[in-house]
């Protein structure tokens, strides 16, 4: 088949059986025009998802096949399931859950194995409790830290998408009070050269232009307010200037997200989690899409968590789900036909 009509094969995990994941996933693909863009494998719980269809109103448009370790899909959606599992408790559930986080684990674990095999395109991720990992005593921070490990690289970094903006983040999970001690011009040029590379590689943008954002109010005011964007960011730029990349800053971070500021530039780096999740999830909070910079695959994920709080009630947005799952069937087509245009045989 040629490049160009391959459906691209998207794993998808279910997340916390007991947040929002299983009813943003059942609504976004309900769409025919979403679910034609690929195949589909959702590594889940069966009963766990027709539970969310139910709920949502939505007749299942997916065949099931109990999870053996190996997926074949010649078309629409299958689901892997995992019924050797224990099933936990999910109606009317508002809290960490071992069972949960068990689970969860197992679905993105498995998910992995076949994206690292080659034997899925693409992998999108529901959402995650961290803390019902840490009760399954999973000991990671998240689907980031699995995926690099996997990978074998330390260079990763997050990236959010949506249609008005991309940001990356030099740090994301570390606690704000700890940043200090890791703060170096490494940090800064790493999230720099990722976020290039992915405009130019799967974005198609010939010569970037990344805005980096400072760290202190009004990017230090020339020292006067911190010292670390001359010391650290300033310096990391370079490094990336001497590298063909095109940089603008340090910008002060309260005006870098005004219309006319971000008119400028392709992508934008931030200096760590909440300077650019803030502006992400006020701007384009249902349609952001969480993607994994730095791994030589294709992951994405919705830019929102578990949502205890309206679980199995009706009440998600599906949109960044939805987001999620079209970015990562388009960049898995565009990588397949780089590659296609490059071969010998081409």
């Amino acid at each position: 088949m040629s490049a160009a009509r391959y459906k691209p094969l998207i794993g998808i995990t279910l997340g916390d059986p007991a947040g929002i994941g299983p009813e943003v996933i059942v609504k976004a693909l309900a769409d025919p025009e979403l679910r034609s863009l690929g195949r589909y494998v959702i590594f889940g719980m069966h009963d766990v998802l027709e539970l969310a269809a139910d709920q949502a109103e939505i007749n299942p448009f997916w065949w099931r096949d109990p999870y053996i370790g190996t997926v074949r899909v010649g078309s629409g959606v299958l689901l892997a399931d995992f019924d050797d599992q224990p099933i936990p408790r999910v109606n009317g559930v508002r809290e960490v859950d071992e069972l949960c986080g068990r689970a969860s684990y197992q679905f993105v674990a498995s998910a992995i194995e076949h994206l690292y095999r080659g034997e899925i395109d693409a992998l999108v991720t529901g959402p995650i409790c961290k803390a019902a990992w840490n009760l399954a005593k999973r000991k990671y921070k998240g689907h980031t830290d699995l995926l690099a490990q996997r990978w074998n690289t330390p260079r990763v970094n997050m990236m959010f998408a949506s249609s008005s903006l991309r940001v990356a983040l030099a740090s994301d999970h570390v606690p704000l009070f700890d940043l200090r001690n890791r703060f170096t011009i490494g940090l800064v040029h790493q999230p720099i050269d990722l976020l290039s590379d992915a405009l130019r590689g799967w974005f198609g943008v010939e010569r970037p232009h990344i805005g980096v954002l400072g760290l202190n109010p009004h990017a230090g005011e020339d020292g006067l307010l911190g010292d670390e964007e001359k010391r650290i960011i300033e310096p990391a730029m370079v490094m990336a200037r001497n590298n063909g990349i095109q940089v603008t800053g340090p910008l002060p971070p309260d005006t870098a997200f005004q219309p006319a500021s971000l008119a400028q530039f392709d992508g934008v780096v931030a200096m760590y989690h909440d300077q650019g999740l803030i502006p992400v999830k006020l701007l384009a909070f249902h349609e952001a899409v969480n993607i994994t910079l730095g791994l030589p695959v294709i992951r994405t994920s919705p830019d929102h968590g578990v949502a205890f709080d309206i679980a199995g009630r009706n009440k998600a947005h599906a949109g960044s789900m939805a987001a999620a799952i079209r970015m990562a069937a388009q960049l898995a087509q565009t990588r397949r036909l780089n590659r296609a245009s490059v071969s010998p045989a081409s």
